[in-house]
């Protein structure tokens, strides 16, 4: 699939079978979700451009390699991409971080906005939109959306498990963005549920069901 990359790293894919197994504590599923975040980063970042600075260690003068100038927001789709929210943070401590409030409709199915908040040189900045869940798609397509209103100077999509629908659904609407996902799982149920999935991954994340 064009744009799209699925993880295969043991770790994440052990540490998200954990995730999977519905007898998973609140508290062990949170820090599974960070800390799969935290791997997930680590390659969507991997073509960030460097740049040679010159240093001096305790022994000698040296060239070594910085990142050429980027400045980077994390954004979470609220409120489950906020448990991505901390790994991803850990690997880039300097990146200012926005909040985008969807809810999907439980009878329409569709995503409902009520917040959005960005860092004000959004402009000036890469960002990586996180969420745990792409199924559907929508709220995935609406938060892009809001963002390329501020023009930022790229956009990636980094979600744990995705689904058929919601990858054809994204790419579809934003085939410029890039979709970074840890699995691709077999389809949506009834009820637009991934399968087989996790669950409600904001429900898992702060134990409300």
């Amino acid at each position: 699939m064009k744009n799209v990359t699925i993880f295969d790293h043991p770790l994440i894919q052990h540490k998200l079978s954990i995730l999977r197994d519905k007898n998973t504590s609140s508290k062990d599923f949170r820090e599974l979700v960070s800390e799969i975040a935290m791997l997930m980063c680590y390659e969507t970042t991997r073509d960030l451009p460097l740049e040679d600075v010159e240093i001096e260690t305790p022994i000698c003068k040296t060239t070594v390699k910085h990142l050429a100038g980027k400045k980077l927001a994390i954004v979470p789709i609220l409120r489950a991409g906020l448990g991505m929210v901390d790994g991803v943070s850990r690997m880039i401590p300097s990146a200012r971080i926005g909040h985008i409030g969807l809810y999907r409709d439980e009878k329409t199915m569709q995503p409902v906005e009520y917040f959005c908040k960005l860092p004000k040189d959004i402009d000036k900045r890469d960002v990586i939109l996180v969420d745990p869940m792409l199924a559907t798609g929508g709220s995935g397509i609406d938060a892009v959306n809001l963002i390329k209103q501020r023009n930022p100077r790229s956009i990636r999509f980094m979600c744990l498990i995705a689904a058929p629908e919601g990858i054809a659904a994204f790419s579809k609407a934003h085939p410029d963005v890039p979709i970074f996902c840890a699995a691709l799982d077999e389809k949506l149920n009834e009820n637009c549920y991934i399968v087989p999935g996790l669950g409600d991954a904001g429900d898992r994340i702060f134990g409300t069901k």
